[in-house]
């Protein structure tokens, strides 16, 4: 409910202000220590980040109550976005958007962690669950930047804008696509932000969607084997069927305001 999130928003921002907080029984204040405060905040920027990777990867829908607060927070504690950013970027790549290459010397375990995979006891984790965390977390990522918190002070411009957005895209259409993991992202993006981007950039938003459709995709047909088809066919579908009808859906899961009056 929406209560709920101003109940958890207004507790962390209180933390990072400097007041004592009740949490776990025991007041806690970052005045406590020295370095406090810069453990708080890197702590927390871990923290959304992980919650992109496990909770929204698995509830689609939370990504939007789980943006509008870190949005809120990078707002008013603007080195907690730097600090998302970097723990972001290090688990996924592909938020950069970025595919490390292969450089000599480096082990093909160390490769593989560079790409966002976890390896546990030189056990590659499987390509599903991969993909399911780097989804999670461009949907995180593609909320927070189209989200403000409803009580901030809206003077100022959102610290991480829709340009980002629109930058995402354009520099992911620059790179070479990679099998089943270009197609999941670009989906998973453009469900979660294309109608925000739609509203912004109108006619250029619609060339670029024209440009997925007619060079894009098939960039990526020519690199997937047909056992890796199923992200590239939803992609398409998606794709085609916004082109049709003119519209880029509301994202599932979107908070209307009268979430704020629950």
């Amino acid at each position: 409910a929406g209560s709920q999130l101003k109940e958890i928003f207004d507790k962390i921002n209180n933390l990072l202000s400097g007041k004592s907080v009740l949490t776990g029984g025991r007041t806690v204040s970052v005045t406590q220590h020295p370095q406090g405060l810069d453990f708080v905040y890197y702590k927390l920027a871990e923290k959304f980040v992980n919650q992109g990777e496990e909770e929204v990867a698995s509830n689609r829908d939370a990504a939007f109550s789980i943006a509008v607060v870190a949005s809120g927070i990078w707002e008013m504690h603007p080195r907690v976005g730097d600090l998302f950013l970097a723990h972001l970027h290090k688990k996924c790549p592909y938020s950069v958007p970025f595919y490390p290459a292969l450089k000599e010397g480096t082990s093909m375990e160390e490769y593989q962690r560079m790409l966002g995979y976890q390896v546990k006891d030189s056990k590659l984790e499987e390509q599903d669950h991969f993909l399911k965390r780097m989804s999670g977390l461009i949907r995180l990522y593609a909320a927070i930047i189209q989200l403000r918190w409803p009580y901030g002070n809206k003077q100022g411009t959102h610290p991480h804008g829709l340009n980002n957005g629109w930058r995402w895209l354009a520099q992911m259409l620059n790179m070479e696509p990679l099998a089943d993991v270009t197609a999941t992202l670009l989906r998973d993006f453009l469900e979660v932000c294309g109608n925000a981007l739609m509203k912004q950039y109108q006619v250029q938003f619609w060339k670029m969607m024209v440009l997925i459709r007619e060079d894009y995709i098939p960039r990526i047909e020519a690199i997937t084997s047909s056992g890796q088809m199923g992200s590239l066919k939803r992609l398409k579908q998606f794709v085609e069927k916004c082109l049709q009808q003119k519209e880029m859906p509301l994202p599932k899961g979107a908070l209307q305001s009268s979430f704020w009056r629950s």
